[in-house]
């Protein structure tokens, strides 16, 4: 059994140096600690938590309320772990969900932890209503009266955090765009990532537009190269439709000959005499020419596919037989 520490707190100037002493003090070899808020679900290293987790571990938190901020979010991170076959425990609540009595004491205390926060959000608007009923106005002064500086700084911090967010899912999309692009259109990429589970940082899915300024902004700070920005082009040469089969080989699933016909005619690329109907011939001299290239060294080739079998006619319809 392994203990799996995970320390967060909300901001940057706050530490998690006492949360990782107390984690060391209970034994946890791993810990693994974040800066962001208890509210934002899409926590990097507590995903990295859960997915280090095997049957038997445990993951130990100081509080609950590091792990989450809502009864949602808890019972969700504690599907997930029983998933595994792996536990949870929190120092400082007398948790613990390797026993049924510690699981139904977690579920008390997010429930009652919830109801807290709700009220201090009601507080918190009926505050802000008698400010205001009083003629104060909440909000960033320098913002209200339009301050250069303090719309510059917000912006700037938008970019970052929007820089951090694709940061973070850098490292699923590049080898898709490298592959593809220009060849391909964003679209096209898009769909190729949505085949391979890989989301958005906010949970949805890629889309054709969404996916190119993620890679613009990747591009900007060096991060793949700025050829993949390029337009995909309308007329394919013999080389151009070479080097897209080769692409087929190497990110289809599976890549037999019809797959590959289906998913050229799926991105609407026009056979070399100009069709839209893509034949396994077609493809099969393609290939050839891409390992002629040398583009499909390191890959094994798609075997043509056996001819499909008639189905024996009706006796009706041997020779001599008669339609009834």
């Amino acid at each position: 059994m392994a203990l799996i520490g995970y320390a967060r707190v909300s901001t940057d100037e706050q530490t998690t140096d006492p949360q990782i002493d107390a984690l060391k003090t209970a034994g946890c070899a791993t810990i693994l600690r974040e800066h962001a808020s208890g509210s934002d679900r899409s926590r990097p290293e507590l995903k990295r938590a859960i997915e280090r987790c095997r049957k038997g571990d445990v993951l130990v938190v100081v509080r609950i309320d590091r792990l989450a901020r809502s009864l949602a979010h808890l019972l969700e991170i504690l599907a997930a772990l029983d998933a595994k076959g792996a536990g949870f425990r929190s120092l400082g609540d007398p948790i613990d969900t390797t026993s049924p009595q510690g699981r139904f004491t977690l579920q008390i205390l997010g429930a009652v932890a919830e109801f807290e926060r709700a009220l201090i959000r009601e507080r918190t608007k009926a505050g802000l209503k008698a400010a205001r009923e009083r003629g104060r106005i909440g909000g960033n002064p320098g913002l209200r009266f339009r301050s250069a500086a303090a719309v510059r700084a917000v912006n700037d911090a938008r970019e970052a955090r929007r820089d951090a967010d694709v940061l973070r899912v850098a490292d699923a999309i590049l080898p898709h765009v490298r592959a593809m692009r220009p060849a391909y259109p964003w679209e096209t990429v898009a769909r190729s990532l949505a085949k391979s589970g890989s989301r958005r940082p906010d949970g949805g899915s890629w889309t054709g537009p969404a996916l190119a300024r993620a890679v613009r902004r990747l591009a900007r700070d060096g991060f793949v190269d700025e050829v993949v920005l390029e337009r995909t082009p309308r007329r394919r040469d013999s080389d151009d439709l070479v080097t897209l089969v080769a692409m087929a080989v190497n990110t289809l699933e599976n890549p037999t000959l019809t797959n590959i016909a289906r998913h050229l005619e799926g991105i609407h690329c026009r056979t070399p005499r100009g069709e839209t109907r893509w034949s396994v011939s077609s493809v099969q001299n393609l290939l050839g020419q891409a390992v002629a290239q040398g583009l499909l060294e390191d890959r094994p080739l798609p075997k043509p596919e056996a001819p499909r079998r008639r189905g024996r006619p009706p006796k009706s319809l041997k020779a001599g037989g008669t339609d009834p």
